[in-house]
């Protein structure tokens, strides 16, 4: 079938997990967060990021094969585009960051608080930057360079199933506006995730943290395709889409874990190794207080595809696929859990020390902060050392809300691109 009908059960089915995220996110708000909501907030923040990146990945992707003169993704290249057109939904829900950031609705970020940056001379030095005008700026800007290139790259290849013939034509401006967006995307993601993750620890930086989040988001998006190609297979689409290109599919989510856990370890080694304390303290309190979510990261991000995706025949077998790609999706989601959790929860335990009362020195407020700090490091918190039923319901909302956007691209598309120069390629592809 080369048509892609959205049928009413898949409807309800994906509204209804939409709801259930919903749910959770209320019941977050309402029933289970401290007094500055910081677990909706830090949840909401979360799946946000997680699944903007990963439609930024997409469309990404289609311009490195674009660019590459590539043909075996053509027969499911519909499936990126409408992955990509996320991003549009994407930017309102940073929208709504935004105005919670300006409103004072949250503390994400310790150099939100102006009074904090005051007496921070590491703040101050980068703030510049971290600052609430260019993290919307930034935001709106950026966001709209990614939509007006998956927007014109989505056109330009509909354009080739009108032209026919002419779809060499439209190819060409296909790869100009590819070129021209890979460095785009370059600089601009790594600016983006300085500001909406690793700005979450205000203090810390790492000059591999815009390439290790960006892989993430890859191999986040690999899974993702895997899964979603599986059951669209399932129901009779995509079915030129065969056994190489799923193999293929797999090669990536396989080498690109590897390429992940190569940064995993340089980010860490290299830190760890020079021992200075405003760098190491961001693994300190991760492998410290929150050490499920640090070692456990590895095994599933790491462990799991590596030994199962190993054998070249385990990337051939739908059942291996489906269970790495799975276990892969949750372990990188996870992955953002644990950049975003400490840094926020670090933030909102200071907030509440800072404007929750108090009359002493400063020396005073800052031992009492410590002393509450070193308190809470040690002690479970469900929904900040490890993700609680709320933050699972949220995450498959916003999974729902993702794939309801996505089927409603492919359906007002053909699913096969025809008029594509390498849609022959294609469809006789084999390693």
């Amino acid at each position: 079938m080369n048509q892609f009908k959205f049928e009413a059960n898949h409807k309800i089915v994906l509204l209804s997990t939409i709801g259930l995220g919903a749910l959770c996110l209320l019941i977050t708000f309402f029933f289970e967060d401290d007094a500055l909501h910081t677990r909706f907030w830090s949840n909401f923040l979360h799946n946000s990021v997680f699944f903007t990146g990963i439609s930024l990945m997409s469309l990404f992707f289609i311009a490195v094969c674009i660019t590459a003169w590539a043909g075996w993704h053509t027969v499911l290249k519909r499936l990126w585009e409408a992955y990509s057109l996320f991003l549009v939904v994407g930017l309102g829900l940073m929208l709504v960051v935004i105005i919670g950031l300006w409103a004072n609705w949250h503390h994400l970020y310790h150099w939100a608080d102006g009074a904090e940056v005051t007496k921070d001379v590491v703040l101050q030095g980068k703030s510049s930057f971290l600052n609430r005008g260019w993290y919307t700026f930034g935001t709106v800007l950026i966001v709209g360079l990614w939509i007006f290139f998956a927007y014109r790259l989505r056109q330009l290849s509909l354009d080739e199933d009108i032209n026919g013939t002419a779809a060499f034509t439209q190819h060409h401006k296909m790869r100009v506006y590819a070129a021209a967006f890979l460095p785009v995307a370059g600089f601009t993601s790594a600016a983006i995730i300085w500001q909406w993750v690793m700005s979450v620890d205000a203090h810390w930086y790492s000059t591999l943290f815009a390439w290790y989040s960006a892989v993430s988001w890859f191999v986040s998006a690999m899974a993702l395709t895997i899964l979603t190609l599986t059951f669209l297979k399932s129901l009779g689409y995509f079915e030129k889409v065969t056994m190489e290109h799923m193999h293929d599919l797999g090669k990536f989510m396989f080498a690109f874990s590897i390429f992940w856990t190569y940064l995993w370890f340089s980010q860490f080694m290299l830190i760890w190794y020079a021992n200075i304390g405003e760098e190491t303290v961001y693994f300190r309190e991760r492998r410290d207080h929150f050490p499920v979510l640090f070692y456990g990261n590895l095994i599933m991000n790491f462990l799991f595809p590596f030994f199962i995706l190993m054998r070249n025949d385990t990337k051939r077998k739908y059942g291996t696929l489906v269970f790495t790609s799975i276990v892969v999706f949750l372990g990188h989601w996870i992955d953002y859990f644990q950049m975003i959790k400490p840094g926020v929860l670090h933030t909102a335990q200071e907030a509440m020390g800072h404007h929750g009362g108090g009359t002493g020195s400063g020396e005073h407020i800052v031992a009492e902060n410590a002393a509450e700090m070193a308190g809470h490091g040690s002690e479970f918190m469900m929904g900040f050392h490890f993700p609680g039923l709320l933050e699972f319901g949220t995450m498959f909302g916003f999974l729902g809300l993702f794939l309801y956007v996505v089927f409603l691209q492919l359906e007002k598309a053909s699913l096969d691109p025809v008029n594509d120069p390498y849609y022959a390629e294609s469809i006789n592809h084999h390693t």
